[in-house]
């Protein structure tokens, strides 16, 4: 392996065998938590649809899903028809919504709205540090990961992000340890500091490559059939890495392409349709693999959208947005409030659930730790 293909699969694909020895009484570290980023900024509107609401067919007179294509949660909300894989979760208490879910003065650049998202700061705050490297730093957990993270997806460790490299980003677990094999051994302890980063990070791929190599995963069997979209075989990763064994506290996935300002149904019905694709066959195969209880599903997004549609037939960056959270552990239902479009700061909605309340849910009501960052109340969902 030459040099400059060394430092590109050292930057793109670092991982870490992370021993953790403080003692933390009550904290459940055997469970994942998987973050799935729906990038570019979800309509919230049209995925939980106000469709009662006059003022929401009055808004978007081309976009507003009919009454008649709603899939009912309430006399008031609905989801978007691409949904209906999920309503069995629905129906068996597995699945969560969180309405309005946003933050004070919000941003809406991609860059910086994500950055908030995935650090927990506030607006005018900013730290390079991702909420979940924070959270483990901070808790020490007991015993040890195979890693503390695993990212598939876009290119972003985002709330993994740390000074030091503690996240494995891939796609292909088989091609990283193909080519982390043809890796040697590090002799020694390098001296000088840069050195030393990468001759770490070195040793954590193979490490990493170990990890996944003795876990067979080939032989693993997914456990349910998923759709054959990208993001569909993104989790069907997923699952084979948590039916294989690894240890593992966080995993990101990530499905683009939510930045919808222009011929927004067509493709925001698809994008729906694959994440609830992929999000079924995915509870199935933890289903089938008796780690549904195990696992916690949470999407987020860097923004909402603007209530009223714009001139091309699509909406542009907002505010406030629904999130989902599934899993065995979950308590379905209702959370927040719906932000009512009778009462619009610049054309958008007013948040009525701060973000990082999914975060203290996380934190504190599916690992069972304290954090000093984040001050807000969990949802109460996990039972």
């Amino acid at each position: 392996m030459n040099r400059r293909h060394f430092l590109s699969l050292a930057t793109a694909l670092p991982m870490a065998l992370i021993p953790f020895r403080s003692p933390l009484g009550g904290a459940r570290w055997d469970r994942t938590l998987v973050l799935v980023e729906l990038f570019g900024g979800n309509d919230g509107l049209n995925t939980v649809v106000p469709y009662t609401d006059p003022e929401y067919h009055r808004l978007r007179p081309t976009l507003a899903i009919g009454r008649d294509r709603v899939l009912p949660l309430d006399e008031r909300l609905g989801f978007h028809p691409s949904l209906a894989p999920l309503m069995g979760l629905w129906r068996g208490g597995e699945l969560a919504v969180a309405l309005g879910v946003g933050y004070p003065d919000p941003n809406l650049s991609h860059f910086r709205s994500i950055d908030i998202w995935d650090t927990a700061s506030d607006a005018a705050e900013t730290t390079r540090q991702g909420w979940v490297a924070r959270l483990l730093e901070e808790s020490r957990p007991t015993g040890s990961f195979d890693a503390a993270g695993v990212v598939l997806g876009r290119n972003s460790l985002g709330p993994l992000a740390n000074r030091e490299p503690i996240a494995l980003s891939l796609d292909d677990p088989h091609r990283f340890v193909a080519e982390a094999g043809r890796m040697e051994e590090t002799p020694g302890r390098a001296v000088n500091p840069a050195l030393a980063h990468v001759t770490g990070v070195h040793q954590r791929s193979l490490l990493g490559a170990r990890a996944l190599s003795e876990r067979n995963l080939g032989a693993v069997e997914a456990g349910a059939e998923f759709p054959l979209s990208p993001f569909g075989r993104r989790l069907e990763t997923v699952a084979r890495l948590l039916a294989s064994g690894l240890a593992v506290p966080v995993v990101k996935v990530s499905l683009s392409g939510f930045d919808t300002h222009a011929a927004q149904a067509g493709v925001h019905g698809r994008l729906l349709r694959q994440l609830a694709d992929a999000l079924a066959a995915f509870a199935a195969a933890m289903k089938a693999h008796g780690l549904w209880e195990r696992v916690l599903v949470m999407t987020y997004a860097e923004f909402g959208r603007r209530v009223a549609e714009n001139g091309s037939l699509g909406t542009d960056h907002g505010t406030a947005a629904p999130h989902f959270l599934l899993g065995g552990r979950v308590r379905g239902g209702l959370y927040g409030a719906q932000p009512p479009l009778d009462d619009l700061s610049d054309g958008n909605l007013a948040y009525r659930l701060h973000f990082r309340s999914l975060y203290a849910t996380a934190a504190r009501e599916w690992w069972g730790v304290e954090t000093s960052f984040i001050a807000e109340e969990g949802l109460g969902c996990i039972v």
